[in-house]
């Protein structure tokens, strides 16, 4: 899609935080939208945290230890967020894109794969185990819901990050899944070179012009038309 063909999307980088604050302004901003609002992207990096999907089964967590679990709203079994792990909440009207459900998962694997493929790594998808692999590794983990047509969720890229936590549960739900980090592969060792790549990789796959915003402010609602920075 060229550029004068392309769809707005407002890039929110969050840095660093916890994940229940960042989870409950993506319900208000899914719950606010109309068919005028901007899509969005935020990105993100947690606070370690387990999170069980809508499916959930308590019994595929482990031995939590310190690290708290919560049970949140989108599809998927059980998996890890923590430091050094980029993670992308794609905020978009996937009615008005025009783009299925499957489909949706789909290019969102493709743009990890894509990405993954700058640093002449080969990723894979699996039938009916939705993410990215590497040989029999799970590199990346896709986990989203759809309300109305509107997307909130998205994804969790391993990029340089300590995947000891990953051995406290099943992750996804399969006992002993093998789970990696772009780094292990000869990837970066920080998530400022993956970002902009993915975004990018993102942006093509639903034909998206992206624009810069601030942060939003994670107590508040959101404005249905952000300012660009």
């Amino acid at each position: 899609m060229d550029a004068l063909a392309a769809h707005p999307a407002y890039v929110r980088d969050l840095g660093r935080q916890p994940y229940e604050p960042v989870w409950r302004a993506m319900q208000r901003f899914t719950d606010a939208r109309d068919e005028q609002t901007p899509d969005e992207l935020w990105v993100v990096e947690h606070d370690p945290v387990f999170t069980l999907g809508q499916a959930g089964r308590p019994e595929h967590v482990l031995m939590p230890g310190g690290i708290p679990v919560l049970h949140v709203d989108r599809g998927g079994q059980v998996t890890y967020h923590g430091p050094g792990q980029v993670v992308v909440y794609p905020l978009l009207d996937i009615k008005r894109l025009r783009v299925g459900v499957r489909d949706y998962v789909c290019r969102i694997e493709q743009a990890i794969i894509d990405t993954l493929l700058e640093w002449n790594i080969l990723g894979v998808r699996r039938d009916g185990a939705p993410g990215v692999y590497v040989g029999d590794a799970k590199v990346a983990a896709l986990g989203i819901r759809v309300r109305h047509g509107r997307t909130f969720h998205g994804l969790a890229f391993n990029i340089a990050m300590d995947l000891e936590p990953f051995r406290r549960i099943n992750p996804c739900g399969y006992a002993g899944l093998q789970v990696i980090s772009m780094l292990d592969l000869g990837g970066p060792s920080g998530l400022d070179a993956v970002k902009p790549v993915l975004l990018d990789e993102l942006a093509r796959q639903f034909g998206l012009a992206l624009r810069p915003a601030p942060p939003p402010d994670l107590a508040q609602p959101l404005p249905s038309a952000p300012q660009a920075a």
